[in-house]
């Protein structure tokens, strides 16, 4: 076997997006990390920012918000288990600064968080 030559082009490598057989979770991974609120405070600033308790997984928010659950998503948010991020808590990080770190999940236009 020949060795390709480094000079040589390489293929481009692609798929339509959604068609590379990973699940959303493997998706979303690519997404999550952890970060502090300097990260989170622009996002909190458009109110797009949203805390998920730790009763649940930030992967299973996360996927039923990508795949349109309307339903599980409304009942988490009727339950407290997932809540918008107002001024009480952004103020309480604030005076934190970056000391607070974060499980951040980005699900555009959304971002699920809660403290490490």
């Amino acid at each position: 076997m020949v060795s390709p030559n480094p000079n040589d082009p390489q293929p481009l490598k692609y798929t339509m997006l959604g068609e590379d057989n990973s699940t959303t979770e493997e998706k979303l991974a690519n997404y999550a990390g952890t970060v502090d609120w300097t990260y989170l405070r622009p996002h909190y600033q458009s109110g797009v920012l949203y805390f998920v308790d730790t009763v649940l997984k930030l992967a299973e928010v996360g996927c039923a918000f990508t795949e349109n659950h309307k339903d599980r998503v409304e009942a988490w948010l009727k339950a407290g288990d997932i809540v918008k991020i107002v001024a009480l808590h952004a103020e309480q990080w604030e005076k934190e600064g970056d000391k607070t770190e974060f499980e951040a999940l980005v699900v555009s236009p959304f971002v699920l968080c809660r403290p490490v």
